[in-house]
């Protein structure tokens, strides 16, 4: 009986060892880059909508900041497709880029989708292209962003 416990114990370790060593947050390099499209989409017609109108009302629509960034985000839908989002929705969500936070209310609730949303349009206006905001992203520029004086 003692062995058989013996036995479970070691089984049990082993598959708690493993499981953490394949956990993705563990195993991933530092380096690791969330989901991004490399370039825009073919079809735009084809993506999600961005939320606008009507629907930037609401519970979660409480600070001045969360509509200004979906106008914004609605503007460069195609610039945020090819952006990747720190938060790592990718991994919570599903989503497949930045463009994906602003298709439903995440853009709303998580300050580092909205900072890299501001920081992408700022820099799509100043001219910079999607690599060159990856870039920026990856050498997280956005956190310098205040939302509450957008």
């Amino acid at each position: 009986m003692k062995n058989l416990l013996n036995r479970r114990w070691v089984v049990g370790l082993g598959v708690l060892i493993l499981t953490a060593a394949s956990y993705a947050q563990w195993s991933n390099p530092a380096d690791d880059v969330p989901a991004y499209h490399p370039s825009a989409p073919l079809k735009v017609s084809a993506l999600p909508p961005i939320l606008s109108g009507a629907r930037l009302t609401g519970e979660n629509f409480r600070y001045p900041w969360q509509v200004h960034v979906y106008q914004q985000a609605i503007r460069i839908g195609n610039v945020l497709y090819q952006l990747p989002c720190n938060c790592r929705c990718d991994r919570a969500l599903g989503h497949t880029s930045l463009r994906s936070c602003y298709e439903g209310l995440h853009g709303t609730e998580c300050s580092t989708c909205a900072k890299e949303a501001l920081l992408a349009y700022a820099q799509t206006k100043a001219g910079k292209t999607p690599a060159q905001i990856r870039a920026a992203i990856a050498r997280h520029e956005y956190e310098k962003i205040d939302l509450d004086r957008q």
